[in-house]
């Protein structure tokens, strides 16, 4: 709840805390499901996601075709998607929010990270893009009802060259 911007009752009242207690309760049946926190006196926030898989249900909805690069990585089980990223409002969040992630992904050996993004949400799309996530599309969510931004990371230097070698005529069809 402290990382929205609402009073606590108001927040429990707020669907998007149901919504994110059913995302969480989801996400942990997953296999693989992960989670770093980051505390100080109490909680000052948490990431979490899942791997996924190869047959490739996270991606149901893209809108084209994805790129081959991240495909050989999705059939390679490098991919990791963070379903979420919560930290509490402070000076520093975003950095808190750039280590969370980080350590995510090279806990899990990730070659690639996934994240979904509301294209409403500016400030997370400008935070995420200046830590290096890279927009490649659009993905409609049945449940959700929304059309939502997919952004990946390349973990490493090596993985960042790779996609580039592997997709660069889909690059330029990607939005930026």
């Amino acid at each position: 709840m402290d990382s929205r911007e609402t009073s606590p009752p108001e927040a429990y009242r707020r669907p998007s805390r149901r919504h994110f207690l059913n995302r969480l309760t989801a996400d942990i049946r997953r296999p693989g499901f992960a989670m770093v926190i980051a505390e100080t006196d109490g909680l000052v926030g948490c990431a979490f996601g899942f791997p996924v898989c190869s047959h490739g249900f996270w991606w149901l909805g893209f809108d084209g075709a994805l790129p081959r690069g991240i495909e050989q990585l999705i059939a390679s089980s490098g991919v990791f998607a963070i379903t979420d990223l919560l930290v509490r409002p402070h000076p520093q969040d975003q950095e808190v929010a750039r280590r969370l992630q980080e350590r995510l992904l090279a806990d899990q050996q990730a070659s690639l990270g996934a994240t979904l993004v509301d294209g409403a949400d500016h400030p997370t799309l400008a935070a995420l893009r200046s830590w290096g996530w890279l927009d490649v599309g659009e993905i409609w969510k049945p449940i959700t009802a929304r059309l939502l931004r997919v952004l990946v990371l390349p973990v490493g230097e090596r993985t960042a060259a790779r996609l580039e070698e592997l997709a660069h005529d889909a690059w330029t069809r990607w939005p930026g």
